[in-house]
């Protein structure tokens, strides 16, 4: 019997999340109803977050992020490069322009050092990616953002689940967004979160993703009215309760799979040891979220295309954001970083997810190193 095909991440669904999307599927409410409000109260109950706004997509919750903090032509915000292009691309859609910033090597995490020598007069905010699950410097970047008056943004699209300090992602910045996307720690399908201790961004977010209008159907129908008002521009960016049924039957099962991407993980970095391969590094007092198991090895391209032909679905996170043509486009140029330039010619992704055998790392590390 061959060997099955294994992808660099993929969904865990059991009986459970089919059982719960199901039970809405029956219910009087498909969408904005009460599956909405309990998947979000359920992750703020996970991560200690004060307020939760599920959304449509990470993306969607970075453009809502950006919105209310009211980011605008003219402002600069700064990103790092080694990330995917939704962390930049809301920047973009409020107008306003992103300052890539350069990573750690030993990481590929956002360096502090580099973001401070981003800052500007017309800086108004710093977004930190925890990239592969692995939480960045989040103290460091505090600090330059109170001393400077800027906000702190969390892409935490990959770290559900993990802590910093004894902290849990979802509280280590003004806002933290999320994605449940299939190959993410939680998924919903398709879907987002952003999370702030702010109730004034909170319910700023939550009229922006129902095209700035003042209230629900829910809401309108358990008052027994039906007067709204559009108070702002906002977007459809609402996510329905089906996603969320989904989601919060998935959230039980959360730190079960951190604990076993992080065994896969230990796994591979024993076997990987002494070799020409070399795993990222994880920082101390922190709990990686081991989204993506992120490897260097100069010899990339070659080692890619044998181990797809193993049937092995190794993949590259990421082409640094800048040299895309549409960012290329708007006179962005190589050189610009670096560390991750250098960081992108050898980074390879290895399969990792919790339905993932130990022997399927063992054949991922052998035709690796073959």
């Amino acid at each position: 019997m061959s060997e099955r095909f294994l992808p660099y991440g993929r969904q865990s669904i059991d009986d459970s999340d089919i059982k719960a999307v199901v039970e809405v599927l029956k219910s009087d409410w498909l969408t904005t109803g009460p599956a909405v409000a309990h998947f979000e109260e359920t992750v703020c109950a996970f991560t200690g977050a004060a307020h939760a706004v599920a959304v449509s997509s990470g993306t969607a919750a970075l453009h809502v992020t950006m919105m209310a903090l009211d980011i605008g032509p003219g402002d600069e915000v700064i990103v790092p490069p080694v990330t995917f292009a939704a962390t930049s691309n809301a920047v973009l859609y409020c107008g306003a322009r992103p300052v890539f910033a350069d990573v750690d090597p030993r990481t590929l995490l956002l360096d502090p050092e580099a973001v401070a020598a981003a800052i500007t007069p017309r800086t108004r905010a710093i977004v930190g990616v925890d990239y592969a699950g692995q939480p960045c410097d989040w103290d460091a970047l505090r600090a330059l953002a109170r001393r400077h008056g800027l906000a702190l943004v969390a892409d935490a699209c990959h770290a559900l689940g993990g802590e910093y300090r004894g902290r849990r992602v979802g509280t280590l910045a003004d806002v933290t967004v999320f994605s449940f996307h299939p190959v993410k720690p939680v998924t919903t399908g398709e879907g987002g979160m952003a999370l702030t201790d702010d109730p004034g961004l909170a319910e700023r977010m939550r009229h922006l993703r129902g095209h700035g209008i003042t209230s629900t159907a829910a809401q309108r129908e358990a008052a027994g009215g039906w007067f709204y008002e559009m108070t702002s521009l906002g977007y459809n960016y609402r996510i329905c309760d089906i996603q969320c049924a989904l989601g919060t039957s998935q959230m039980a099962r959360l730190p079960g799979w951190v604990e076993r991407r992080n065994a896969l993980a230990r796994r591979y970095d024993a076997a990987l040891a002494g070799t020409a391969v070399r795993p990222l590094e994880t920082l101390p007092d922190i709990r990686h979220a081991r989204h993506l198991y992120v490897v260097r090895t100069p010899d990339r391209d070659s080692r890619f295309r044998a181990l797809r032909a193993a049937g092995i679905g190794v993949n590259v996170h990421y082409i640094p954001v800048y040299l895309h043509p549409y960012y290329r486009s708007l006179g962005y140029e190589p050189g610009l970083c670096p560390v991750s330039e250098a960081a992108f010619a050898e980074i390879l992704t290895l399969p990792l997810w919790p339905g993932m055998e130990d022997g399927e790392v063992d054949r991922v590390v052998r035709e690796l190193l073959s």
